[in-house]
């Protein structure tokens, strides 16, 4: 077909995708070069875009070139039905970013589940609960069990990627899918959960540093487990005020920061070190984390918990540490090769079952690179990746 020609396309399919992708009309128009108004034209059936053009709209929106072929759009449930409520994010209003990512990272769990049927595999159980009655420190006791990592092992870890790779393997271990998402802005999600089971789902945004994932990757997990305890529910259903949803978002950040430093560890690090040196300042506060390769802020609220602060110290220490990050130069990221961007964003337990059902010829190679969102010809160098120990090949961007 001649790609200059218009082609019959519904209307209510275009309207649909473009809105189900979350982009304004004007972004979408600025994309494909056109005026908003002739983008306008093709939803409301007054004129028809070229082939080449709905071709550009398949690929904008991330939709198969066939759905826009379709009479009238897919039913599908709202994002909102499946990730648990995120401060300032209001359902249905998600970013074309935030969208996406979880689109994609929905899309891989189910496909998880359904390569582990064909493989004949079982499906991981997650099952940890939790209750908003329970002290923190209590339900972090039960996790950092289910996690199985002593601390001995958290004071071998050389550096803050090896402290993630740990961390990220022993929750991937207990049932949960981990995945990291992209070109999403921190202040609109350093991190969410797909409150589904089987395979719940925890993210972490790309963006975040080394030392600051495991704080908010184990925030999600406590959320997984006030879902499992029927304490949550998913954004599209969670009816609690402003004021009672900071109390939960309180409870899992006391939770993971427990999780991350037991009180015992806590107590035996600040005797060995001799804390507070000047007063739990910004210095303090800075050498005590990295001795558990953590974020400053993770440690304030550590203390905090613990009663070393009082909210008092705790507010104006925060009002001084934002202060000093302020003064700081925004880190550049480097160039980052496509097998490292897979495992980072896939992680290695779904990257490893579909590399086996591709070996069973349950798929096909164009379904994997579908999948991996990787080309055929790393999947060698793939392979290789996944034998070297997480945190010693790069699964990271």
């Amino acid at each position: 077909m001649p790609t200059a020609l218009p082609v019959p396309i519904s209307p209510s399919v275009l309207i649909w995708a473009r809105l189900e992708s979350g982009y304004p009309a004007e972004r979408v128009a600025e994309r494909l070069g056109v005026k908003p108004e002739r983008l306008t034209e093709w939803e409301h059936g007054d004129r028809q875009p070229t082939m080449r053009q709905v071709e550009e709209l398949a690929k904008f929106y991330h939709r198969p070139l066939s759905l826009f072929f379709q009479p009238k759009p897919p039913v599908i449930p709202a994002l909102a039905a499946e990730y648990r409520r995120l401060s300032g994010v209001v359902p249905g209003h998600e970013s074309p970013e935030l969208r996406l990512a979880l689109r994609k990272m929905s899309s891989r769990r189910e496909t998880m589940l359904q390569l582990l049927l064909e493989l004949g595999e079982s499906t991981p159980a997650f099952d940890l609960i939790a209750h908003l009655s329970e002290a923190p420190a209590a339900v972090a006791g039960r996790l950092r069990a289910a996690l199985a990592l002593s601390p001995k092992e958290q004071s071998d870890w050389a550096n803050e990627w090896q402290a993630w790779a740990a961390w990220r393997a022993a929750v991937e271990r207990i049932g949960v899918l981990v995945f990291q998402f992209p070109r999403v802005p921190l202040a609109e999600a350093r991190g969410l959960s797909l409150l589904r089971a089987p395979l719940p789902v925890a993210a972490v945004n790309s963006k975040e540093g080394p030392e600051s994932r495991a704080f908010t990757l184990l925030h999600e997990v406590v959320h997984l487990m006030l879902a499992a305890g029927k304490e949550e529910a998913p954004a599209a259903r969670e009816t609690r005020n402003g004021e009672a949803w900071a109390e939960v978002e309180r409870f899992a950040e006391e939770t993971a920061s427990h999780t991350l430093v037991s009180e015992t560890m806590l107590a035996q690090q600040i005797r060995s070190d001799g804390f507070p040196r000047n007063g739990w300042d910004i210095g303090d506060v800075r050498v005590l984390a990295s001795r558990f390769k953590i974020t400053s802020l993770a440690m304030a609220t550590r203390l905090r918990a613990s009663g070393y602060f009082d909210w008092a110290h705790y507010q104006s220490w925060k009002r001084g540490w934002d202060a000093y990050v302020a003064t700081l130069k925004p880190k550049t990221g480097g160039f980052a090769h496509p097998v490292t961007m897979t495992l980072g964003r896939a992680g290695r337990p779904f990257t490893q079952t579909v590399l086996e059902a591709l070996a069973a010829n349950r798929i096909t190679v164009v379904n994997a690179a579908h999948h991996l969102d990787l080309k055929a010809e790393h999947f060698e160098k793939l392979k290789d990746a996944l034998l070297t120990r997480p945190g010693q090949g790069g699964d990271d961007e």
